[in-house]
């Protein structure tokens, strides 16, 4: 769920230890060029390399040591070559000792600044778990998996939402996303996962608890406190969603859309829509709409999988343009568990994308296991 921390790799102190040797030979190399050197040639200017070249990975001490050693071989040099009051190797001693200085400044800016990056990830990777919490595996009759892939790899959280809700009967479950980007997108996140899961086992029908949500979201777009907005961008705030119900003792799931991409059905090797007759606006927007909320009716037997996901995984392109085909992809993945689907997926999408998305993407997939799970439709609420 949290993408690879290719900076921090980067990072470690092994590679810094490597890349130390090449200001260390490129000093013991000018100085033994310039000792060798005609008279009248001079290499000791390029002595200011190595400390302006380890500043760019390393710490101000390292940066000051390759700093004050390149001062000693210059001051070799001019000993060697003259002696250390020759005028030209003054100059050259006093330029590289202010230069040193500059650059070691420089390191120390550098650090300081990797470590207020470093903080800020680890906030975002507490605020990603506490906001979009991991699904479990396994809920009632169900298995699960999920994933998460955000867009820009050093940002670890974004508006694109998920969660699990354990009921009387069954599970219930929401996958969205947010309109927008950025901390306003992920605090629309969290108020839309904090409703679903306090209420998500109170309401008795999905209708009632998609019209909860609704009014969570359309309240908070009519916050009082929050920062006014013309008549006309009145509408831009709102969250597209699925909500799913899945009972324990049916093969059936039931679903509400609320301008989601619709998930999908892998059965057998086969991939359908499902598609429902009477989508609902987005959450924030219903109230404009006096939209109703109605439920649509699914099939979902033994060893069926339900993949939902975010607009950012069909909408990757690849470098010809080419959206993702999920569907076809998920065709040719059948047969598979959650995990191993989702993994495999994941890697495809990734790949089809040249490494790079431009959306935030979440997918979920839910698999009914054969046979009724001992204690099924027992178990108390339980959240994710």
């Amino acid at each position: 769920m949290v993408p690879g921390r290719l900076t921090d790799r980067l990072g470690s102190a092994e590679p810094r230890h490597a890349l130390l040797a090449v200001p260390i030979a490129l000093i013991v190399l000018v100085t033994v060029i310039d000792v060798l050197a005609p008279p009248d040639v001079h290499l000791g200017p390029f002595l200011v390399a190595a400390p302006a070249v380890t500043a760019s990975f390393a710490g101000p001490r390292t940066t000051a040591c390759v700093g004050a050693l390149a001062v000693l071989a210059q001051a070799v040099v001019a000993v060697l070559r003259t002696s250390l009051v020759d005028l030209n190797h003054t100059f050259q001693l006093i330029t590289l000792i202010l230069m040193s200085a500059f650059v070691t400044s420089f390191a120390a800016r550098r650090e300081r600044h990797e470590r207020e990056l470093t903080r800020l990830r680890t906030v975002a990777t507490a605020a990603q778990e506490v906001v979009l919490k991991p699904l479990p595996r396994r809920i009632g009759p169900l298995r699960i998996a999920s994933a998460y892939l955000a867009a820009d790899s050093e940002a670890q959280i974004g508006g694109d939402l998920y969660a699990a809700a354990r009921t009387e009967h069954g599970t219930r479950f929401v996958i969205g996303d947010v309109r927008g980007k950025g901390l306003e997108a992920v605090g629309d996140a969290a108020l839309l996962l904090g409703a679903f899961r306090g209420a998500a086992h109170r309401q008795a029908d999905l209708p009632s608890l998609v019209a909860f949500l609704e009014g969570t979201v359309a309240s908070d777009l009519d916050d009082p406190a929050a920062p006014s907005v013309g008549a006309d961008e009145r509408g831009e705030g709102f969250i597209t969603a699925v909500v799913l119900d899945v009972p324990d003792d049916e093969p059936i799931l039931r679903l509400i859309n609320c301008g989601h991409p619709p998930p999908l059905l892998l059965r057998q090797g086969r991939v359908a829509s499902l598609d429902t007759r009477h989508p609902a606006p987005p959450l924030g927007l219903a109230a404009f709409a006096r939209a109703e909320f109605a439920v649509t009716a699914f099939a979902f037997e033994p060893g069926d999988i339900a993949l939902l996901y975010t607009d950012g995984v069909v909408e990757a392109r690849d470098r010809d343009g080419t959206f993702y085909p999920l569907a076809e992809r998920a065709a040719g993945m059948a047969g598979q568990g959650p995990g191993a689907l989702l993994t495999r997926l994941r890697q495809d999408l990734i790949r089809h994308a040249g490494g790079h998305l431009g959306d935030d993407a979440a997918m979920v997939a839910v698999e009914r296991l054969p046979g009724r799970t001992e204690g099924a439709g027992r178990a108390g609420p339980r959240t994710a």
